[in-house]
């Protein structure tokens, strides 16, 4: 699949010439939870492929999550409609709604609170409606626990296996996030989120191929792409994967909606950028092993390096 990112709208991550783990989370200048961009069809259109075909591995919930559920329903709604009017409308009547997808033009008539209205669970239903992946962490026992989410798009990572674990315990695989104390500056963080005052950060790695659905599930059938990459293909194979995520404070339950909106932009789009070129060159010279190891970079990093010298001192690029 050959995405249309172009590079004015493509989410670059970087600042600085090195990288390392943290939280980079600022406060969100426009609170939208969602964003549709030129590929909405597309990557609809697959995302309720994955839906249908593999559900157990794109959705799962635990059963009190549906009054979370119905927040976000509410949130995401309220968003698209106030931000794309042209695309997105709902009507509210009490708590009978309408809801209106102009693009796929499909209408939707439901009980607020009703599940039975709904084809599916509230969260399911209105995740086949963004392009962003939707997870519901909720808040208990002074931690944060993933009971709920639509994740069609994961960077390795399976829900199935993370439903109902702690914020820790989730990300206990990353390098250096215990001993550094990132995990616990993280939660607190986290858990001091305010209703109103959502944040957003930039997550980014990179990957063989142009698969948005790079699951745990199915490393067999993209993994072994990370053994193809050359100097020669890198450009054309080799693709920088940024994640958007976004923190909403959800007022009801207390929980928080985090989304993930996932954009890749091939090596040889990025490096028509002189900046962004000489940057991620800088950037990815000096990686830590600890890192490229975790984002799978390692099989092919040499690689990549050689193609980005060689497009600096090619001089095509000014």
């Amino acid at each position: 699949m050959k995405w249309i990112d172009n590079l004015e709208s493509f989410p670059y991550p970087f600042k600085g010439s090195t990288y390392r783990y943290s939280n980079n989370s600022i406060p969100m200048k426009t609170p939208l939870c969602v964003e549709v961009t030129p590929d909405y069809k597309e990557e609809m259109q697959l995302k309720r492929t994955l839906l249908n075909h593999h559900a157990e591995r794109c959705y799962q919930s635990l059963p009190h999550t549906i009054t979370g559920q119905w927040e976000i329903v509410e949130l995401v709604i309220d968003h698209l409609a106030a931000q794309y009017p042209d695309q997105f409308s709902v009507e509210k009547n009490g708590s009978k709604w309408t809801f209106n997808n102009k693009i796929l033009e499909e209408k939707q008539e439901f009980t607020f609170g009703g599940e039975s209205t709904l084809p599916e669970e509230p969260l399911a239903f209105i995740s086949r409606h963004v392009q962003e992946d939707l997870i519901l962490m909720m808040q208990r026992d002074g931690d944060l626990y993933l009971d709920a989410g639509q994740l069609c798009f994961p960077a390795n990572w399976s829900l199935a296996f993370n439903l109902g674990m702690k914020f820790k315990s989730i990300h206990h695989p990353i390098p250096g996030f215990k001993e550094e104390g990132l995990d616990d500056r993280i939660l607190q963080f986290l858990m001091r989120l305010e209703v109103g005052n959502p944040w957003e950060r930039k997550n980014w790695s990179l990957m063989a191929g142009d698969r948005l659905d790079t699951s745990l599930e199915t490393f067999d059938q993209w993994g072994k792409l990370r053994k193809q990459v050359t100097k020669e293909n890198a450009g054309e194979l080799v693709h920088i994967r940024v994640e958007v995520q976004k923190l909403f404070r959800l007022p009801r339950t207390n929980s928080i909606l985090f989304t993930i909106h996932t954009h890749l932009l091939s090596l040889e789009n990025l490096v028509s950028n002189r900046e962004w070129l000489k940057q991620f060159h800088d950037i990815l010279s000096e990686l830590p092993p600890h890192i490229t190891d975790y984002k799978g970079i390692s099989l092919y990093k040499n690689e990549v390096l050689k193609y980005l010298s060689e497009q600096l001192e090619s001089g095509k690029v000014v």
